[in-house]
């Protein structure tokens, strides 16, 4: 295609390359930051009810009591024990003494039950403070803790629509610039939160630009880089976002508190906004906008950098696309044209229920985290190598193998693991642990290539959009996941039933996908038919080969 040819002319694999991929990787590094901050700001420690009398030692033991008047004992009188703990969300009306004369004594069926009418205490041994305990998200009101990470991906969604399609329309660089100043902002302003609505809305806004920041971070950089590059590419993005999983853990252990945390991943985006003007503009959204002058200059810049001696003119650019017969639409192309023809009907469907699918596994690993009871800190400082492991497979299934291989396989494995979760007894706690470690891993893998196949099944005039409306339904299964955890308070293995389904669904779903290994970025839909009858004719013409070399052997025999 012209576009190769104009891309290979100014340097396809130069410092100015480099400096993609290392303008990627640092934004990539916080975008876990934001996704994955809520296994620790909205942390549940231990708790029970607040009983003042307790703090004070102002209510006196009858003289026939037991002197030894221990913390323990206090509380057995104060508070109902359920499994061996105190009970989180009642208390006694009365103290029962009875308790401390005779440790077997049962309470009997008219003692008065009340609810933590003065609060609660939070054991703050491993979390100082999270949203939980500042505003007492338990109990009754526990669901606001899930309401504000669903009301997160809410945003994220939101993101992936509006910001999805401003980018096919207004420039990839624009968009990203506006969403990386949005995420430093919002974030700010989510840890200055003075009230759980207002950390809500905050939240809600750091969600729509982390989207956006996301998606054209991504399009922005495979844009500019050849085809024997863009495997690399999506490798460097998923390792990157990886060790963002394991930045936060170190930044989570060693600030306990929530408003700290929030503000330590939020704050760093007001540099990455000056970082991120550094990037050109997409020259192949600009051609096919038909602004050739300013196409003419970002390839002028992508020589200077690369060392390329500069040839290009704005006449010489024309006629380089003009010859290959590029068509230039200065129209916004929306979600109904990903629809429009049978061709891309099929390619959208499939694309979309794989991108559902992928996320709303994932996260319902990622984000309960608590749910393996197993320290948090660790489980996710472990994802970072296993991640790397599988995606570096998985890159490696992509390359030489093909896309299609890749992106299937990885959720069957994901699939299988969580298979092998329903038959894994929950008592053993460190092997169910170590399962979904792995399970994720492949998850994570199978993110990472989904980009970068999403980026090659769709033109360049649709690809944005056609990436924003796959987030889209990811962030829709986000936001399912939590109440697929909640399933099992009534059959412990439905979730993973349900997980192992999605993921195999998935996986042999991403089968019926074209593969996209070693082709050229299609710009517009007809190239993409291009394509497609370019690999039936091939097909075809392989097929008669072997048919004619067939008959050859059997006219000698």
């Amino acid at each position: 295609m012209a576009f190769a040819d104009v891309l290979i002319s100014v340097g396809d694999c130069g410092c100015f390359q480099v400096i993609c991929f290392i303008l990627m990787i640092i934004a990539r590094l916080f975008f876990p930051g934001h996704n994955m901050l809520q296994n620790f700001t909205a942390a549940t420690p231990q708790h029970r009810c607040r009983v003042p009398w307790l703090e004070n030692a102002s209510l006196g033991a009858p003289l026939d009591s037991p002197r030894n008047l221990s913390k323990e004992n206090l509380l057995r009188i104060s508070i109902p024990w359920e499994q061996n703990s105190p009970s989180r969300c009642s208390r006694y009306v009365r103290p029962q003494w009875q308790l401390l004369l005779n440790d077997s004594a049962d309470v009997s069926d008219h003692v008065g039950i009340e609810g933590c009418v003065d609060g609660w205490v939070f054991d703050s041994s491993e979390f100082s403070s999270t949203i939980v305990t500042e505003w007492d998200l338990v109990c009754e009101v526990k669901v606001m803790k899930q309401l504000a990470q669903s009301v997160y991906m809410g945003g994220v969604l939101v993101g992936a629509v509006v910001l999805g399609s401003f980018a096919d329309r207004f420039g990839r660089r624009t968009i990203l610039l506006i969403s990386y100043l949005g995420i430093a902002a919002s974030g700010t302003g989510a840890a200055f939160a003075p009230t759980m609505s207002v950390y809500m809305v905050a939240r809600f806004f750091s969600g729509i630009f982390n989207s956006g920041a996301s998606l054209n971070i991504f399009s922005l950089g495979l844009e500019w880089m050849s085809m024997k590059n863009r495997e690399l590419y999506s490798l460097a993005s998923g390792c990157a976002y990886t060790t963002g999983q394991m930045l936060l853990a170190g930044f989570a252990y060693a600030i306990r508190d929530w408003r700290y945390l929030q503000l330590a991943v939020s704050a760093p985006f007001f540099l990455i906004v000056f970082i991120g003007m550094l990037h050109a503009e997409s020259a192949r959204w600009l051609i096919l906008k038909g602004r050739y002058d300013d196409a003419l200059k970002c390839f002028k810049r992508v020589a200077r950098i690369n060392g390329k001696r500069d040839v290009l003119n704005l006449e010489i650019l024309k006629m380089e696309l003009e010859n290959d017969n590029v068509e230039f639409s200065k129209n916004t192309n929306t979600f109904l044209d990903l629809v429009r023809t049978a061709t891309m009907r099929k390619r959208t469907f499939i694309i979309l229920f794989v991108w559902f699918a992928t996320a709303f596994s994932y996260y319902g690993l990622a984000l309960n985290l608590q749910g393996f009871k197993v320290n948090i800190y660790l489980l996710m400082a472990l994802f970072g190598p296993v991640d790397y492991i599988s995606i570096l497979a998985v890159y490696a299934t992509a390359k030489y193998i093909g896309r299609r291989v890749g992106q299937s396989g990885a959720l069957l494995l994901a699939g299988s693991i969580s298979v092998t979760l329903i038959f894994t007894p929950e008592d053993m706690v460190k092997l169910r642990a170590s399962l979904a470690v792995i399970g994720k891993g492949f998850l994570s893998a199978a993110f990472t290539i989904l980009y970068l196949f999403t980026g090659e099944v769709f033109p360049t005039v649709m690809r944005q959009t056609s990436i924003g409306a796959g987030s889209t339904m990811a962030r829709v299964g986000a936001m399912l996941a939590p109440l697929v955890i909640h399933s099992g308070d009534f059959y412990p293995v439905l979730p993973q039933i349900i997980y192992a389904v999605m993921c195999l669904s998935a996986g042999l779903a991403a089968l019926m996908l074209p593969e996209t290994r070693n082709t050229n970025l299609p710009d517009t839909v007809d190239d993409l038919l291009q394509q497609q009858k370019g690999q039936k004719s091939m097909h075809t013409m392989k097929s008669f080969s072997e048919e004619k070399e067939v008959t050859n052997n059997s006219t000698r025999v």
